[in-house]
Parts: structure tokens; C-alpha cells; sequence
């Protein structure tokens, strides 16, 4: 018989594998990086990238809102950006004597916030009930945002001058963190012939609509993880707590994600079930960011105490 798994996964696959193709055509040398892209979006989650300027960034997320139909809209992050920039404003107009709402860029299906910890801390918090629960509240209004809503943040790794790190519980609201790195030659020669990247985004069309995106999300959430998976995922994060290296581990909201996002890896591939080597390619992307080392920081170190756990875990089988 079949299942609503059953039936739901080829749309995961299917959504997500022309998503993939079509961003690769653009985003040249960085596949795994694209796949780990969509997979956040299947997932319906949210999106660090750290890396240098000039990698790709902006593209990525560029191309990915052409892709799927969907509106873009971009945001630099600096010292001066209020709160308000973001969320929007009411603006008294005397016509009508009354107090209209005037949507900011978060009202949008995909945003980039470029060099998010360039912006103060209150600009950084106005994002945090947008990414949690899809709405703003303004003047004790609640707006609902649209849907599919994406944040793709950036953030250089080198240069803190002038910046506020991002704490814990925001680094926490995002789902996966990557890092583009450089091309490798043949890719960056294609790119400088003019073959991908930004010079070519005008040529990506929509390949999925918004609602083909919206069911491929849905259909994530049925993708089927058996106890022994779920308590995999569990012993995971009691590890990375117990750990002698970290200071702070994953949190509940971090197995979840942990689990939702092998769950899309899981769907792209074209299977209604997740298995541990779904948990496991998934985990350094997905934790790499949520933990706080005792004696070093950044997501190298953070990435070499996740393979050791994972070593260390005992991998249920059948």
C-alpha cells in the first residue's frame, strides 16, 4: 500500500533536482554547496553563509529566487540600518486621516541580508520573529509575511572591525551554515569567459513555481524517520552537551533542524525515509555553527568535534 511518503517524495525530488540544476548552471564550482542551498529551502529553513566578499554570495541567492518564480529582495547591513528599514513602517496620510502599513524588504520570498553583523543588535533582533514564526509585529500589528519566505545572511569570518557577532540564539535560528570557498581554476576561467555568475543571472528563468516549492515543502515534512533515526539524532545532541571540547551544544530547535534537513537530503534523493548516513552527511552544516568551543572558535574546529562525534555515536543498523 502506499503511503502519503510515498506519493510526496518525487515531488521533493523533483522540485529540488531542478532547483539544483538550474543554480549549478550559474553557481560554477560550487555544487555541494547549491545542494545544501535547496535542501534548506526544502526544509523551510533559513540560511548562513560565512565566507570572503566576492564569492558568489549574492548570486547564489539571486538565482535561487529566479528559480522558483519568486520576488528578491537585498539588504546591506551596516550600522546605521534600523530596525524599521527591515520591518516596515506606518505612515500617517492625511487624506484618509488614517495610519497605512508600509511593507519593508522582508516582505519578500527570498532576502539577502548582506554582512548581517555589520547591523546593531536590535536590527539583528527585528529578523528573529520573521524567520521564527513567518510574521512582524509593528506598532502591536501582526503582518503575516509572504510564502515561501527565505533568508539567505551573509557574513565575513576575517574581518570583525566594526561588527557585532551574531549570539547564540540567533547563530541558532539558522538552519545551515555554509561556506562558498573558491572556485577551483576551470571553474573560475569559465566564470571570467563569461559562462555562470552574475554576468548570466538575467538568462535564469523560473523552473518550479511558488507553489510547487510550498507542496515540495509539505512533502518534506512526510518523509519518514523510524525511531531508531529520530533517537540517532537524539544521542547526537546529548553528545555534542557532554562533549569535553564544547562548551554550549545543540539545542533542541538545533535536532530538528538536524532532522529536517535529512529529511529534504533524504526527499532530493529520492526516498520517503532517512537514514543515518542522510543524519550524518547533514550534521556538520546543520550543527557546525550552534556549538560554542572552549578553546576555539570557528566552524573548522566546530566541524573536527562533530566527526568526532559522530565516530563516537553508535550508528543504528537495520
Amino acid at each position: 500500500m502506499l503511503t502519503t511518503a510515498d506519493v510526496a517524495t518525487p515531488v521533493v525530488a523533483e522540485v529540488g533536482g531542478a532547483l539544483v540544476a538550474n543554480v549549478e548552471r550559474i553557481m560554477r564550482g560550487t555544487s555541494d554547496a547549491v545542494r545544501l542551498a535547496v535542501v534548506t529551502l526544502l526544509a523551510g529553513g533559513h540560511l548562513l553563509i560565512e565566507d570572503l566578499p566576492g564569492q558568489g554570495k549574492t548570486t547564489l541567492a539571486k538565482a535561487l529566487a529566479r528559480s522558483i518564480g519568486g520576488q528578491f529582495r537585498r539588504v546591506q547591513g551596516t550600522a546605521d540600518l534600523l530596525a524599521s528599514e527591515l520591518t516596515g513602517v506606518a505612515v500617517f496620510e492625511p487624506s484618509t486621516a488614517a495610519w497605512n502599513f508600509r511593507p519593508g524588504p522582508l516582505f519578500t520570498n527570498v532576502l539577502l541580508i548582506d554582512e548581517l553583523n555589520r547591523s546593531t543588535p536590535r536590527t539583528q533582533s527585528a529578523l528573529l520573529e520573521a524567520m521564527a514564526e513567518s510574521q512582524v509585529t509593528v506598532d502591536g500589528k501582526t503582518y503575516r509575511l509572504p510564502e515561501p519566505f527565505f533568508v539567505v545572511a551573509t557574513q565575513n569570518p576575517f574581518d570583525h572591525a566594526g561588527t557585532f557577532p551574531l549570539v547564540e540564539g540567533q547563530r541558532d535560528r539558522f538552519a545551515m551554515v555554509l561556506e562558498l570557498g573558491h572556485p577551483d581554476p576551470t571553474a573560475e576561467r569559465e566564470l571570467l569567459l563569461g559562462r555562470g555568475g552574475s554576468q548570466q543571472l538575467d538568462s535564469v528563468q523560473a523552473v518550479v513555481t511558488t507553489e510547487q516549492l510550498l507542496a515540495a515543502q509539505r512533502a518534506v515534512r512526510s518523509v519518514q524517520a523510524v525511531d531508531k533515526v529520530v533517537d540517532y539524532v537524539v544521542a547526537i545532541g546529548a553528545k555534542t552537551r557532554s562533549h569535553p571540547h564544547v562548551r554550549l551544544g545543540q539545542s533542541p530547535r538545533g535536532s530538528q533542524a538536524l532532522l529536517q534537513a535529512s529529511k529534504a537530503w533524504a526527499g532530493l534523493q529520492g526516498r520517503y525515509f532517512v537514514t543515518p548516513d542522510d543524519v550524518q552527511a547533514m550534521a556538520p552544516s546543520v550543527l557546525a555553527h550552534r556549538l560554542v568551543m572552549r578553546s576555539s572558535s570557528g566552524l573548522e574546529a566546530s566541524r573536527a568535534t562533530i566527526a568526532e562525534i559522530l565516530a563516537d555515536v553508535a550508528v543504528p543498523r537495520g
